[in-house]
Protein backbone atom coordinates (compact mmCIF):
# COMPACT_ATOMS: atom_id res chain seq x y z
CA UNK A 1 0.00 0.00 0.00
CA UNK A 2 1.53 3.37 -1.07
CA UNK A 3 1.68 6.10 1.43
CA UNK A 4 0.77 9.41 -0.51
CA UNK A 5 -2.43 9.03 -0.08
CA UNK A 6 -2.17 8.66 3.48
CA UNK A 7 0.19 12.17 3.58
CA UNK A 8 -2.47 13.85 1.18
CA UNK A 9 -4.91 13.23 3.45
CA UNK A 10 -3.74 14.02 6.72
CA UNK A 11 -2.01 17.54 4.90
CA UNK A 12 -5.99 18.43 3.81
CA UNK A 13 -7.48 17.25 7.64
CA UNK A 14 -4.39 18.93 9.19
CA UNK A 15 -5.01 22.07 6.96
CA UNK A 16 -8.70 22.37 7.59
CA UNK A 17 -8.00 22.16 11.19
CA UNK A 18 -5.99 25.53 11.13
CA UNK A 19 -8.83 27.02 9.23
CA UNK A 20 -11.46 26.57 11.81
CA UNK A 21 -9.17 27.92 13.83
CA UNK A 22 -8.23 30.72 12.57
CA UNK A 23 -12.23 31.25 11.57
CA UNK A 24 -12.70 31.05 15.53
CA UNK A 25 -11.15 34.16 16.64
CA UNK A 26 -13.28 36.55 16.59
CA UNK A 27 -12.26 40.47 15.60
CA UNK A 28 -12.21 42.89 18.59
CA UNK A 29 -15.41 45.23 18.65
CA UNK A 30 -13.67 48.38 19.13
CA UNK A 31 -11.26 49.88 16.75
CA UNK A 32 -9.26 51.08 19.19
CA UNK A 33 -5.94 48.98 20.42
CA UNK A 34 -7.43 48.78 23.91
CA UNK A 35 -10.24 46.39 21.95
CA UNK A 36 -7.69 43.94 21.61
CA UNK A 37 -7.23 43.19 25.29
CA UNK A 38 -10.78 41.05 25.35
CA UNK A 39 -9.43 38.81 22.65
CA UNK A 40 -5.97 38.34 24.19
CA UNK A 41 -6.57 35.13 25.73
CA UNK A 42 -8.17 34.03 22.52
CA UNK A 43 -5.30 35.13 20.52
CA UNK A 44 -2.94 33.22 23.08
CA UNK A 45 -4.21 29.89 23.05
CA UNK A 46 -4.57 30.06 19.02
CA UNK A 47 -0.36 31.01 19.18
CA UNK A 48 -0.15 27.97 21.15
CA UNK A 49 -2.62 25.13 19.59
CA UNK A 50 -1.17 26.73 15.72
CA UNK A 51 2.55 26.23 16.97
CA UNK A 52 1.35 22.17 18.23
CA UNK A 53 -0.90 21.56 14.75
CA UNK A 54 2.10 23.24 12.65
CA UNK A 55 4.45 20.47 15.01
CA UNK A 56 2.57 17.62 14.29
CA UNK A 57 2.08 18.67 10.59
CA UNK A 58 6.29 19.00 10.06
CA UNK A 59 6.76 15.78 12.23
CA UNK A 60 4.25 14.15 10.13
CA UNK A 61 5.90 14.88 7.13
CA UNK A 62 9.65 13.95 8.25
CA UNK A 63 8.26 10.46 9.13
CA UNK A 64 6.59 9.73 5.83
CA UNK A 65 9.69 11.06 4.27
CA UNK A 66 11.20 7.96 5.71
CA UNK A 67 8.46 5.03 5.82
CA UNK A 68 8.73 3.07 3.36
CA UNK A 69 5.12 1.42 3.34
CA UNK A 70 2.34 1.57 5.18
CA UNK A 71 -0.97 -0.80 5.92
CA UNK A 72 -4.73 -0.74 7.10
CA UNK A 73 -3.81 -0.51 10.92
CA UNK A 74 -1.49 2.76 9.54
CA UNK A 75 -4.50 3.83 8.39
CA UNK A 76 -6.65 3.48 11.40
CA UNK A 77 -3.68 4.82 14.03
CA UNK A 78 -3.44 8.03 11.30
CA UNK A 79 -7.09 8.51 11.59
CA UNK A 80 -7.03 7.76 15.50
CA UNK A 81 -3.95 10.77 15.54
CA UNK A 82 -6.11 13.22 13.62
CA UNK A 83 -9.47 12.57 15.50
CA UNK A 84 -7.64 13.71 18.76
CA UNK A 85 -5.66 16.78 16.67
CA UNK A 86 -8.95 17.90 15.16
CA UNK A 87 -10.52 18.31 18.93
CA UNK A 88 -7.60 21.13 18.75
CA UNK A 89 -10.09 23.73 17.93
CA UNK A 90 -12.69 22.83 20.16
CA UNK A 91 -10.63 22.80 23.43
CA UNK A 92 -8.58 26.32 21.68
CA UNK A 93 -11.76 28.14 21.45
CA UNK A 94 -13.24 26.97 25.15
CA UNK A 95 -9.95 27.92 26.64
CA UNK A 96 -9.33 31.64 24.52
CA UNK A 97 -13.23 32.33 25.53
CA UNK A 98 -13.32 31.28 29.60
CA UNK A 99 -9.64 33.21 29.89
CA UNK A 100 -8.07 29.81 30.15
CA UNK A 101 -10.73 28.09 33.16
CA UNK A 102 -9.75 25.41 34.77
CA UNK A 103 -11.77 22.75 33.37
CA UNK A 104 -10.90 24.35 29.63
CA UNK A 105 -7.09 24.44 30.29
CA UNK A 106 -7.30 20.81 31.85
CA UNK A 107 -9.35 19.35 28.50
CA UNK A 108 -6.33 21.31 26.69
CA UNK A 109 -4.07 19.16 28.17
CA UNK A 110 -6.00 15.88 27.74
CA UNK A 111 -6.41 16.48 23.83
CA UNK A 112 -2.73 17.22 23.98
CA UNK A 113 -2.44 14.06 26.03
CA UNK A 114 -4.04 11.87 23.70
CA UNK A 115 -2.78 13.46 20.70
CA UNK A 116 0.68 12.44 22.11
CA UNK A 117 -0.84 9.09 22.98
CA UNK A 118 -1.97 8.69 19.22
CA UNK A 119 1.46 10.13 17.95
CA UNK A 120 3.36 7.28 19.73
CA UNK A 121 0.93 4.02 19.11
CA UNK A 122 1.10 5.38 14.66
CA UNK A 123 4.99 5.41 15.69
CA UNK A 124 5.40 1.63 17.04
CA UNK A 125 2.63 1.05 14.30
CA UNK A 126 5.21 1.82 11.76
CA UNK A 127 7.99 0.39 13.37
CA UNK A 128 6.58 -3.24 13.77
CA UNK A 129 6.24 -2.86 10.07
CA UNK A 130 9.36 -2.24 8.54
CA UNK A 131 12.66 -4.26 9.08
CA UNK A 132 14.85 -3.47 11.93
CA UNK A 133 17.80 -2.26 9.99
CA UNK A 134 15.74 0.14 8.10
CA UNK A 135 16.74 3.39 8.53
CA UNK A 136 13.13 4.76 9.86
CA UNK A 137 13.06 2.02 12.61
CA UNK A 138 17.04 3.43 13.18
CA UNK A 139 15.48 6.78 13.59
CA UNK A 140 12.70 6.44 15.28
CA UNK A 141 13.33 3.59 18.27
CA UNK A 142 14.53 5.70 20.81
CA UNK A 143 11.04 7.85 22.17
CA UNK A 144 12.94 10.11 25.02
CA UNK A 145 10.98 13.01 23.64
CA UNK A 146 7.72 10.84 23.67
CA UNK A 147 7.82 9.68 27.20
CA UNK A 148 8.98 13.20 28.66
CA UNK A 149 6.00 14.94 26.84
CA UNK A 150 3.68 12.62 27.92
CA UNK A 151 4.75 12.97 31.55
CA UNK A 152 4.79 16.86 30.98
CA UNK A 153 0.62 16.87 30.09
CA UNK A 154 -0.07 14.78 32.77
CA UNK A 155 1.53 16.80 34.90
CA UNK A 156 0.26 19.97 33.57
CA UNK A 157 -3.40 18.69 33.40
CA UNK A 158 -3.01 18.34 37.29
CA UNK A 159 -1.56 21.57 37.52
CA UNK A 160 -4.37 23.11 35.51
CA UNK A 161 -6.56 22.67 39.08
CA UNK A 162 -4.20 24.38 40.92
CA UNK A 163 -2.79 27.20 37.81
CA UNK A 164 -3.99 27.37 34.99
CA UNK A 165 -1.04 29.69 33.67
CA UNK A 166 1.67 27.17 35.22
CA UNK A 167 -0.71 24.48 33.10
CA UNK A 168 -0.25 26.55 30.15
CA UNK A 169 3.51 26.87 30.86
CA UNK A 170 4.53 23.33 30.49
CA UNK A 171 2.23 22.86 27.40
CA UNK A 172 4.51 26.16 25.76
CA UNK A 173 7.57 23.77 26.84
CA UNK A 174 6.83 20.24 25.29
CA UNK A 175 5.55 22.61 22.57
CA UNK A 176 9.89 24.19 22.83
CA UNK A 177 10.89 20.45 22.94
CA UNK A 178 9.21 19.46 19.48
CA UNK A 179 9.51 23.14 17.68
CA UNK A 180 12.48 22.06 15.87
CA UNK A 181 11.62 18.67 13.51
CA UNK A 182 12.79 15.43 15.17
CA UNK A 183 16.69 15.24 13.95
CA UNK A 184 17.02 11.92 14.54
CA UNK A 185 15.31 11.23 11.04
CA UNK A 186 17.41 13.12 9.16
CA UNK A 187 20.49 12.35 10.71
CA UNK A 188 19.33 8.64 9.55
CA UNK A 189 18.56 9.61 5.87
CA UNK A 190 21.76 11.80 5.54
CA UNK A 191 23.89 8.65 6.88
CA UNK A 192 21.59 6.38 4.52
CA UNK A 193 22.48 8.11 1.23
Amino acid sequence: MGKGRLEAFSDGVIAIIITIMVLEMKAPESAELRGLRPVLPAFLSYVLSFAYVGIYWSNHHHVFQSVQRVNGITLWANLHLLFWLSLIPFVTRWMGESHFGTWPVALYGVVLLMSAVAWDLERRVLLRLHDPQSSFVKAMGGNLKECISLLLYAIAIGVAFANTWAACALYAVVAAIWFVPDRRIEREMMSAT
